[in-house]
């Protein structure tokens, strides 16, 4: 089987990518590789480093902790749903992923489900300006100012929102048929042109 890889991050030193079928390789560098017993055979679909931690999450409900890299435990995530996006942010990490999953932990280890207010799939997660965007199907884009207490708010577009990230003090989206959104606060959106004609994915 081709390994095909999901996400990648960087934390503790070290470089850590996942996908396909359990995938899970590290680096010192992003030069030199070297798989990992992830524990795991299903699709690993996102990850994280923040506060000494190591979150990866993936196909039915899976999710795993390392604070090294290298040797990772598995988490009881109270769901079977696909897990597809993890971020931090104000001492808590929150997962997202099918059925309008939501999920907190101040420790990667406890995690409890919160109310997304809507049951579509949610794809991406990011924090910033105090603030958490996730972003899933037909436009779906939900702000909440410390992971538990969401709202949906109104992205103007009816394409899938693939991946959400905060830097320089503003949220930029992309999704599919060229969306690319942008938002100083999460609230207020505002629709960009690529140029080009694509689906974008991370």
């Amino acid at each position: 089987m081709a390994t095909h890889f999901y996400d990648i991050t960087y934390g503790n030193g070290m470089f850590v990518a996942v996908g396909n079928a359990g995938t899970l390789f590290t680096s010192p560098d992003g030069e030199t590789w070297t798989p990992r017993n992830s524990e795991t055979a299903y699709y690993l679909k996102g990850v994280t480093h923040r506060n000494g931690t190591f979150v990866a999450v993936g196909n039915a409900g899976t999710l795993l902790t390392s604070y090294d890299g290298v040797t990772w435990k598995s988490r009881n995530s109270g769901t079977t749903f696909t897990l597809y996006g993890v971020g931090y942010g104000k001492g808590t990490f929150v997962v997202v992923g099918g059925g309008g999953t939501i999920l907190t932990s101040p420790d990667g280890v406890t995690w409890t489900s919160r109310n997304s207010v809507m049951g579509v799939y949610l794809y991406g997660v990011s924090y910033g300006n105090d603030t958490f965007v996730a972003v899933g199907d037909a436009g779906t884009l939900l702000t909440s100012p410390d992971g538990i207490t969401w709202q949906l708010q109104k992205s103007g577009t009816p394409y899938y929102l693939n991946r959400v990230i905060h830097n320089n003090d503003r949220f930029v989206v992309v999704g599919d048929s060229d969306t690319i959104l942008t938002s100083v606060n999460g609230e207020t959106w505002t629709l960009r042109n690529s140029g080009i004609t694509t689906h974008f994915m991370a």
